[in-house]
């Protein structure tokens, strides 16, 4: 494994790789740092060298992590379960018409509403970024036409994880970043982290926490050991569960990716990835510069760490 990978690094087929760790039975096999031009969401950080002790964006492996956060809370009643209605979770915004809406909608990407995050992340335009603008995202998100049938078909949306990360910080009374550090990050021994939030002081949940890889890796380690106690074991079976098909193959659980044997993805803009691999025993965690430009740098050395690896979608 180490000789695949450091020949890719050789060649330089991931110019843009920031770090790669890989656990095999929960142990670190292999670990490699670059360097390059970073940024924390659109601030630019200059060009960093990297090593263990450096945090990094992960973008939409994010959204993962809120998976394991809901599931936390869920099993201290302080969240409704998936199948109860979302839009009962804003009583106070007097959405009409969308009772059919479940908080598993959210969960699963399947809303069935207008939103589009092709663009650029430095585009208005780009739905999430016109979330962040607005005066009140959950209620931008709720408020969105309807396209389509809720429960349908799977469409990426950032929307989604804002009102799920939001159901969290209600049902905890502190924002989701406070409750991840005492109920998964603490009991897991992260004790570097950082999640920014907007300009409306809201923790973004879609896309703005900061792991060092070692610590990602430790997130995946937790999914691959059941739970250990911190999240219910019950819900890492219900959240990667495979519930809705992905355009062009793979499917969607709760916030995760996942594919045959098991496996589990999570996925960020830039070539940020949590992979899981019950069948190997493996974990490999990724970082990497590729912002708004794919995930080649990412899927080299993952290749090179699983050769068999063929799969992974742009995602912020």
């Amino acid at each position: 494994m180490a000789e695949r990978v450091d020949a890719v690094l050789d060649r330089g087929e991931a110019p843009h790789l920031h770090g790669l760790v890989v656990l095999r039975g929960g142990q670190v096999v292999l670990e490699r740092y670059g360097a390059g031009e970073d940024h924390a969401l659109n601030v630019p950080l200059g060009h960093v060298t990297f090593d263990r002790d450096t945090l990094h964006d992960l973008r939409s492996v994010s959204k993962s992590v809120v998976g394991l956060v809901y599931g936390i809370a869920l099993a201290e009643g302080l969240v409704p379960e998936p199948g109860e209605s979302l839009v009962r979770q804003f009583p106070e915004y007097g959405i009409a018409g969308r009772d059919h809406l479940t908080v598993e909608h959210a969960l699963t990407m399947t809303l069935g509403i207008e939103w589009d995050e092709q663009l650029p992340y430095t585009d208005p335009a780009n739905s999430e970024i016109a979330m962040e603008l607005a005066p009140d995202r959950h209620r931008y998100v709720l408020e969105r036409p309807v396209v389509e049938e809720a429960g349908k078909r799977w469409h990426y949306c950032g929307g989604a994880t804002a009102l799920i990360g939001e159901i969290i910080t209600r049902g905890a009374g502190r924002p989701l970043a406070e409750y991840a550090a005492a109920r998964l990050f603490e009991p897991l021994g992260v004790t570097a982290h950082e999640w920014s939030t907007g300009d409306d002081g809201v923790t973004r949940a879609a896309s703005g926490l900061r792991l060092r890889p070692v610590d990602l890796a430790a997130v995946g380690q937790l999914v691959l050991d059941g739970g250990r106690g911190i999240v219910p074991g019950a819900w890492i079976e219900e959240m990667l569960r495979p519930r809705v098909l992905l355009d062009g193959g793979g499917r969607y659980g709760y916030q995760w990716y996942v594919s045959g044997g098991g496996r589990a993805e999570g996925i960020g803009n830039g070539g940020q990835r949590l992979v899981v691999v019950p069948d190997e025993g493996l974990v490999v965690a990724v970082t990497a510069g590729e912002y708004d430009g794919g995930l080649g740098s990412s899927q080299a050395v993952l290749d090179a760490v699983l050769p068999q690896d063929r799969e992974g979608d742009a995602a912020r």
